[in-house]
């Protein structure tokens, strides 16, 4: 017979502890990066002891493994009865499958961008997992979109399915606010707008590619700090990179990166802010010629994927590392994004005035986290060919251009 002790804690213990413990994982993780959690900050989340959490998970890592996969398997399952439909039309069965996403998206919001930019951290055989759950889901998504626009080959296909997947989990990268029901519609409608976006196939010889900045030694040692550390960034993350790797890479004695910058967060604060700088500044000049709305929302695309292109690394950081600015820093960064955000959705609701500002605002959002996502599809060659596949891409988000091919299929199928 059990003690008495032990059998009030039985009835005290609610039957879904573990799920909260999943819950509450996840969402640290997202919000705080993998590093930064600690198991007794999961457990003060639960209500419970440090100690009780390994009745249920060995580790930290066990706990990050199974909040990533977990995420990745509810994309899968909600997107499962995919595999066995053979009778449904397929504008239906591509609005089913995306009204599965975006509910599972909406459910997870809060910890939702831990897949897409903690799951580096994964263990190789669990990043393999991970992997294929996404590949998955994309498969599924094809299926309806192999009917639906059948011109497409094989890599516009997983160009245009990886992007409604980034479109629809963009809602975790902000916390714009929404009805439930219009945030379906909107994000359905965006999924809508990709899916016809008229991507160019890709030529038997692309053009050379434009020339990417590299910093040398005749840029002096700040630009080489910022250089090296910007690359260790993106290969390791921020927190696996410490000032000595910083140093090494530049040859330089650790004792001289101090001369400029007061710590590793100073060097990253850098970082962020240069990148704003230089979209905010794009956004000035833009706007300052610019024809009209329209015009000014492409050049404004065209100069965004540009410098995407041109710098990976720090489109990729700026997303990425971004739970790791200190947080004296990152009211002010985060007040720059803001306005430069709306200044793209006041061009964009002047070009489409039947678009609320707020739905506008939630495309914008969706457009940055685009460039990177897509960008990376297509190994950021930096070719005219990669760039135009992904400024189209965004011209379909922001602006509605479809593909003249897809709308006259629809208007023969009596879709229209």
């Amino acid at each position: 017979m059990a003690p008495a002790a032990a059998v009030r804690d039985d009835r005290r213990r609610p039957k879904d502890r573990k799920q909260q413990i999943a819950r509450a994982s996840a969402e640290a993780f997202s919000e705080l990066g993998y590093h930064a959690v600690s198991m007794e900050e999961i457990a003060s989340r639960v209500g419970v002891t440090a100690a009780s959490l390994y009745r249920h998970y060995s580790g930290k890592y066990d706990l990050f493994r199974a909040a990533v996969l977990g995420l990745g398997e509810q994309l899968v399952k909600s997107t499962a009865f995919a595999d066995d439909d053979t009778d449904t039309a397929p504008e239906e069965l591509w609005e089913r499958i995306v009204a599965g996403l975006i509910q599972t998206s909406i459910r997870t919001r809060s910890s939702g961008s831990l897949y897409r930019w903690e799951a580096r951290y994964l263990q190789p055989a669990d990043q393999s997992v991970i992997n294929d759950q996404v590949k998955q889901v994309n498969r599924r998504l094809q299926r309806p979109l192999v009917a639906l626009r059948p011109g497409l080959d094989s890599r516009q296909r997983w160009v245009l399915s990886a992007s409604v997947l980034s479109a629809i989990a963009s809602i975790s990268d902000h916390r714009g606010k929404l009805a439930a029901n219009d945030m379906r519609r909107v994000l359905a409608d965006m999924a809508r707008a990709l899916r016809e976006a008229d991507l160019p196939p890709k030529p038997v010889v692309d053009e050379p590619g434009q020339f990417r900045p590299s910093a040398g030694s005749a840029a002096g040692e700040y630009e080489l700090i910022l250089a090296a550390a910007l690359q260790l960034f993106n290969e390791h993350g921020y927190r696996e990179t410490g000032m000595d790797d910083i140093a090494s890479a530049i040859d330089l004695p650790a004792s001289s990166i101090y001369r400029f910058f007061s710590g590793k967060a100073a060097i990253l604060t850098a970082i962020y802010r240069r990148a704003a700088d230089r979209v905010s500044g794009d956004t000035s000049t833009i706007l300052a010629a610019a024809p009209n709305a329209r015009a000014a929302v492409g050049k404004l695309i065209d100069a965004y994927v540009w410098r995407s292109f041109a710098e990976p690394e720090l489109a990729y950081v700026y997303f990425a590392e971004r739970i790791n600015v200190p947080v004296d820093d990152r009211c002010a960064l985060q007040n720059m994004q803001r306005a430069t955000v709306e200044a793209w959705v006041r061009q964009v609701v002047a070009a489409r005035p039947e678009v609320p500002v707020v739905e506008a605002r939630f495309a914008v959002r969706a457009a940055f986290g685009l460039v990177v996502d897509a960008g990376r599809l297509v190994g950021y060659e930096s070719t005219p060919w990669a760039r135009q596949v992904v400024e189209r891409l965004l011209r379909a988000l922001l602006l509605s251009e479809r593909s003249s091919a897809y709308a006259h299929v629809n208007q023969a199928a009596g879709l229209q």
